[in-house]
């Protein structure tokens, strides 16, 4: 497929959520020939792109004839997996096929960039090390399981000839992003607090274990960079997103706190306290570096008050 005079047309499933908004403006502002698809979210009355259904996204892939796809649609989760994980499967999995076999029937000649995930590794964090994109996917929960099929589905995918890559990010966050995770649920606590309508108590779960934490920015930059590439690396290339540094779930707490307008107490909340069997998780990026001359830009302490601050604007904003 020859990419049009306009610029090439690409497809981002997922593009509503909190990586997709990112992705979308950084794209646009690298490439602003570049054409960007972004389907419709489904509503419950039935409109928009439900990734679950393999008739309709068939028929949006023939349409649409991308030149690349980039597929972030997904229960981002591990909660949310936990408890629906039929859902998870029928969109993780079951999305990830329809949009592969519609690549392969309608677009044979695009680029998929499918985003993964670190929770793939699972149990192999167990052994300390860093984990490289050889490690041994243990997945040790319903989205881990569901991320790690669709990655090796991609993978053989692409052993018959799709033009595709894989991304592994590991822990990230920005403003925007769900309560569901870890740093916007302290943050969103913490502005709770400063506008009065908290007492002063931050409640938490286990604090010991540590993650490799990066800035959403990071993140779509490196998958910006794999789409620039994607011509020049091999079908199937898998990379880790990861800062290669840990960083413990109280310190990142501590950042937070010392961002805090006023004084807090922190109080451990059994109901929040489900302890992970695995204590550290960390990823290898030097082939992402050696391979897309990709480095992280942004601190995290810089990110920690991008996150403080977003949560502090939807109060004062009533959103």
């Amino acid at each position: 497929m020859s990419e049009s005079a306009a610029g090439p047309r690409l497809l981002l499933t997922g593009g509503q959520g909190f990586v997709g908004r990112y992705l979308t403006s950084a794209i646009a502002q690298a490439h602003p020939d570049w054409l960007i698809d972004v389907p419709p979210a489904p509503t419950a009355d039935g409109a928009g792109l439900d990734i679950a259904d393999g008739d309709a996204v068939s028929a949006y892939i023939k349409a649409a004839q991308p030149h690349m796809v980039v597929h972030l649609a997904a229960v981002a989760a591990v909660t949310t997996s936990v408890k629906s994980p039929r859902l998870a499967w029928d969109i993780n999995l079951g999305g990830t096929l329809n949009v592969v076999l519609a690549m392969q029937e309608h677009a044979p000649h695009a680029h998929l960039l499918h985003v993964s995930s670190a929770e793939v590794y699972g149990a192999s964090f167990k052994s300390g090390a860093a984990a490289t994109e050889q490690t041994l996917l243990q997945p040790m929960n319903p989205y881990a399981a569901t991320k790690a099929a669709a990655d090796i589905l991609v993978r053989q995918a692409a052993a018959d000839g799709l033009s595709a890559t894989i991304m592994r990010p590991f822990n990230h966050t920005g403003a925007g992003q769900s309560e569901s995770f870890v740093a916007p649920s302290f943050a969103a606590q913490i502005a709770r607090i400063e506008a009065g309508i908290q007492a002063p108590v931050l409640s938490v779960g286990s604090l010991d274990e540590e993650r490799d934490f990066l800035d959403v920015r990071d993140v779509v930059r490196a998958y910006a960079m794999a789409l620039d590439a994607r011509s020049t690396l091999t079908t199937g290339d898998v990379f880790n997103v990861a800062s290669g540094r840990a960083v413990r779930i109280g310190d990142l707490l501590e950042r937070l706190l010392g961002q805090a307008r006023t004084p807090i107490e922190v109080r451990v909340d059994p109901e929040r306290l489900r302890r992970s069997p695995v204590k550290k998780a960390i990823g290898n990026p030097v082939y992402l570096q050696q391979s897309l001359n990709w480095v992280p830009d942004i601190d995290l302490d810089t990110t920690l008050l991008a996150v403080l601050e977003d949560q502090r604007n939807r109060l004062a904003s009533g959103y």
